[in-house]
């Protein structure tokens, strides 16, 4: 019999059963209950039978593809199949020894024979050689091809070179050893496969054991992070998803190894203190350039994401690396950027926790963020990774623009890239949510209006670590900006700081154009609501290291915070700019606007206020132009993390390793120049 007829008669059971007597006047009534229950009980039967009937004509009609007998073969047939094109051959051997490590983590206690996996890697190495090489995700055909070419030219290693990851691509692994977190031991927590299944299936605890003590900003008590060491730690983010691997493979073939060649990985959580109070960074990789030196009696080169300057100015200042302001000159060949985000335009992330301009987060990290972590989760995440705050917009609205105007804007544009936050309808005021405290309404935003906005809702821990670790802001008076360069706050800002006094040296910026990136943002509103997080934290200010921070709290101490978060339903492609799930669209290399990757290379560094020894810049823009049948674009790609595998970025890098960097030339493919032009830098 149907669910639907036993819940009918147990309900007509049970409501008999507990029915009060009935009264006299109503004898002659109760007589014909039973037959009124058994006449419900058979009509509900024969209703059950119906419907039961109606379900299986339903599954009967049911195409093929979406039944199970044809779903789980194809997830198994599926999974066959990413496991040929992830795994490598090397890593069955592998597969005893963690199954291993996973049973006594789970204490569980069984006998597994050892296993001759020889015979079966040698085979799948085979059956893996005759698969295209377009069609594996790790590799497409191109391994090598760079460094062979340079190597038939006669060109071989000539300076030491140095690698610095961008932030968030550096693997961190645990070597916390409180109960809690034992089961992390040397296991990494960002980067590789075993992240995602601690998000997955630990995630409390990851969460926990990633976050930084807010108000040290090092690490919370009972946990140790600390960044994987040696070239893996940041050549690849997991299996299959390569970062820095294609440049080592082509720097291997004319003749680099360990001797010669330096990744330098770091905890990209960390402030730019921290990371030498803690880590000691920096002297650790000034010790290496040294020793290059010392050995090969060459100066080196370094090929960096991001931090570069921060090098440079660190082992120049007498109080902290104490090289003096001629280490530069006497140790640096070259300094490349690649993709540098030297403008910087990251906030979105502090305020509603999305990842759509968090600069350097390469997609697989990003994905693994907002597939399980809410808006508010990475929003706290966030705000205790101080290192994420060198991320912060600069330069305010006299690089990017006002009301009225942004350098990058478009002819007979609608609206403004100024403007970096709007809002399509106006905020409703705090009386109708019966909430007294005075607030502003929200409005349109600049760069300034928006930095000041977003920093009122973020935690007072994360404002004082802000500014006792940063500053955004754009100097011009010469004798001031002597001056910061004994002020670490100011290190970071390239418009706050002057280069280094290395005539001889040469920066070549290289970074990819062609690809719609966010600009700007249209972004929506939620009622008020109480925020537990937001009791400190709403409306407070904190715009001095050395004072106390202030807060304006509601009655009551009753905190509302307003919800915000980027507009996604708003899209409209036919508008100047195109607007995409809320954001406003501009030229870029599909991250970081061409604004922040160009600006300083094509005008800013050119100009003796920044650069004083007259260090020659040379700008290289390489056109996006991805082949659509190969994973992540082939030879000719300039996506923002793709670019590190792409040809032209892999030929410039080698020549410069290998002396021929004289033949790199200023070639520019954008309006950088015009745009650029634009700013207002006097």
């Amino acid at each position: 019999m149907s669910t639907l007829s036993q819940r009918i008669r147990t309900w007509f059971t049970s409501h008999s059963e507990t029915a009060k007597p009935p009264l006299e006047s109503d004898v002659g009534k109760g007589q014909d209950q039973p037959q009124l229950v058994h006449d419900v009980q058979l009509e509900a039967t024969r209703q059950a039978k119906l419907f039961d009937a109606q379900i299986h004509k339903m599954k009967k009609e049911r195409r093929f593809f979406v039944k199970a007998r044809f779903l789980f073969p194809l997830g198994i047939l599926l999974g066959i199949f990413l496991g040929f094109i992830l795994i490598q051959p090397s890593d069955l051997q592998d597969i005893h020894s963690n199954l291993l490590l996973i049973m006594e983590e789970y204490d569980i206690s069984l006998k597994i024979p050892d296993i001759d996996l020889s015979r079966v890697e040698s085979e799948w190495r085979r059956f893996r050689n005759n698969i295209p090489e377009v069609w594996k995700l790790n590799n497409d055909g191109r391994e090598f091809q760079v460094g062979e070419a340079m190597k038939a030219r006669g060109l071989t290693a000539h300076y030491p070179i140095v690698l610095v990851p961008g932030i968030v691509s550096t693997g961190l692994e645990s070597w916390s050893t409180s109960p809690e977190y034992r089961a992390f031991f040397r296991e990494k927590l960002w980067g590789g496969f075993n992240m995602v299944s601690q998000v997955i299936f630990n995630r409390e605890k990851w969460i926990s054991a990633m976050m930084l003590d807010p108000v040290t900003g090092l690490d919370p008590p009972g946990v140790k992070i600390r960044a994987a060491e040696g070239i893996g730690a940041a050549s690849s983010f997991m299996t299959g998803y390569w970062l820095w691997s294609k440049i080592v493979e082509n720097l291997a073939v004319v003749n680099y190894d360990t001797n010669n060649l330096h990744l330098a990985p770091y905890d990209w959580r960390l402030s730019m203190g921290n990371l030498e109070e803690r880590d000691g960074y920096f002297s650790k990789l000034k010790a290496t350039i040294e020793g290059f030196k010392a050995r090969q009696g060459k100066k080196a080169v370094i090929a960096a994401h991001s931090m570069g300057s921060t090098v440079f100015k660190w082992v120049e200042s007498p109080e902290h690396g104490g090289g003096g302001s001629d280490w530069v000159e006497n140790h640096i060949e070259s300094y490349i950027t690649i993709a540098g985000t030297h403008l910087a335009k990251a906030m979105a992330a502090f305020l509603s926790g999305e990842m759509k301009d968090t600069v350097q987060m390469n997609p697989a990290g990003a994905y693994v963020l907002e597939r399980f972590f809410s808006r508010k989760e990475r929003q706290k995440l966030f705000c205790s990774w101080a290192g994420s705050a060198s991320m912060w917009i600069k330069g305010g609205t006299d690089v990017w623009g006002d009301a009225n105007w942004a350098p990058d804007d478009e002819p007979g544009s609608s609206h403004t890239h100024g403007e970096l936050i709007a809002f399509r309808q106006a905020a409703l005021p705090l009386s109708a949510h019966n909430i007294t405290p005075s607030v502003e309404p929200t409005k349109n935003m600049t760069a300034d209006d928006a930095s000041t906005w977003i920093l009122e809702r973020t935690p007072s821990t994360f404002q004082k670590m802000l500014w006792t670790n940063y500053s955004f802001g754009i100097e011009r008076n010469e004798q001031v900006l002597k001056k910061n360069a004994l002020d670490p706050r100011k290190w970071t800002n390239p418009l706050e700081v002057q280069l280094p006094n290395a005539p001889s040296m040469r920066i070549i910026c290289i970074y990819g154009h062609g690809k719609d990136t966010e600009r700007s943002y249209w972004y929506a509103h939620g009622s008020h609501e109480y925020e537990e997080s937001f009791v400190e934290v709403e409306h407070s200010t904190c715009t001095d290291p050395t004072d106390k921070c202030n807060y304006a709290r509601p009655p009551s101490d009753i905190s509302f915070s307003r919800a915000n978060w980027i507009d996604a339903d708003y899209t409209q492609e036919t508008t100047t700019p195109k607007v995409r799930n809320g954001v406003k669209m501009g030229e870029g290399d599909g991250t970081v606007s061409l604004l922040s990757l160009g600006a300083m290379c094509a005008e800013g560094w050119k100009r003796p206020r920044w650069n004083p020894a007259g260090i020659k810049v040379t700008t290289v823009e390489l056109p996006h132009q991805p082949a659509p049948n190969i994973p992540r674009g082939g030879a000719n790609t300039s996506d923002h993390v793709d670019i590190l595998g792409s040809t032209g970025l892999n030929e410039l890098i080698l020549k410069v390793a290998t002396g021929a960097g004289h033949e790199i030339e200023d070639r520019f493919v954008s309006r950088i120049r015009e745009f650029a032009r634009r700013v207002r830098w006097d």
